[in-house]
């Protein structure tokens, strides 16, 4: 049964990865610019609780952002593990959108050899490893936090010996000085972010089709899958695998690919795939906003 078209008059409360002032609020309001939301907005500590929400309430009125891949870091794991887990609920990826990641030194030192300390999500401190390496001794405390508003909020101007790794616009949301800009090891450093409903994103001629499935734990089951979607010349942008948590040796695949479900060729492409497959669900069909 395919899922009502996407009717955005109808999002009246959107949760994303908080709190206010991380990477993901900003995306927040990309998606609600880009689709004139109403609704009010909720920050969440974690993906697992964002996802946890969406299936208590379980309803239409809802939707979420969430992170899904960087450019540097790659695939966020706790993203991937848990879409799968909508499919009873039918949450579906309905938009995504990518946000450029600038990495500043944030806090209330007056030089950097006051900082002893410096927090951030994990992911940010792995992203600036060679700044850290080069500007500060190896005595130096590296704190994870949920995210990396999380870590400027935290600051105090009675501590300076502590600092954070944040955004720009986060140190301005919360007053805390910037020590030093850009520095992300890598200068390319994207996110990109998911927009969850429980509708589906309308065709537009530059689509996307997210799918999750499982197969016979057997020699060349995953191969017929793969052979059927280059028997229909569906262009794969992305295949991951993650355990099941079910039977030891039994994987999940996800599988990015261009195209809309509603698209001929790939409605043949499902049927073909049904007869191998223990467990399939699309996560969504969606464009870039």
């Amino acid at each position: 049964m395919i899922a009502e078209l996407l009717d955005t008059s109808k999002i009246r409360k959107l949760l994303f990865l908080g709190p206010k002032g991380s990477y993901s609020d900003f995306a927040k309001n990309s998606f609600i610019e880009a689709f004139s939301l109403n609704c009010v907005s909720t920050n969440l500590k974690s993906i697992s609780s964002i996802i946890k929400a969406l299936k208590d309430e379980n309803s239409a009125e809802m939707a979420a952002v969430i992170p899904i891949e960087n450019s540097i870091e790659g695939i966020v794991r706790e993203t991937l593990d848990n879409l799968s887990s909508l499919k009873k609920e039918g949450f579906k990826i309905v938009a995504e959108t990518t946000m450029e990641v600038n990495h500043s030194l944030i806090g209330f030192a007056q030089k950097k050899s006051e900082i002893k300390v410096i927090r951030s999500h994990p992911q940010a401190l792995a992203q600036c490893k060679k700044f850290l390496q080069d500007n500060f001794p190896d005595s130096l405390i590296e704190e994870a936090t949920l995210s990396t508003s999380a870590a400027v909020r935290s600051l105090s101007k009675d501590d300076p010996s502590v600092a954070a790794i944040g955004s720009v616009d986060c140190a301005k949301m919360y007053n805390v000085p910037v020590i030093e800009g850009e520095i992300n090891d890598e200068v390319n450093n994207c996110t990109r972010f998911i927009l969850l409903s429980k509708f589906l994103a309308p065709q537009t001629g530059k689509d996307k089709t997210s799918i999750t499935f499982s197969t016979e734990n057997k020699a060349g089951a995953l191969n017929k899958i793969l052979t059927i979607l280059e028997k229909n010349n569906i262009n794969m942008s992305y295949i991951d695998s993650r355990p099941s948590k079910k039977e030891l040796g039994e994987y999940v695949f996800y599988v990015d690919f261009e195209g809309h479900i509603e698209d001929e060729k790939v409605k043949q492409t499902f049927e073909e795939m049904k007869p191998f497959v223990k467990m399939f669900y699309v996560i969504g069909s969606y464009h870039s906003i």
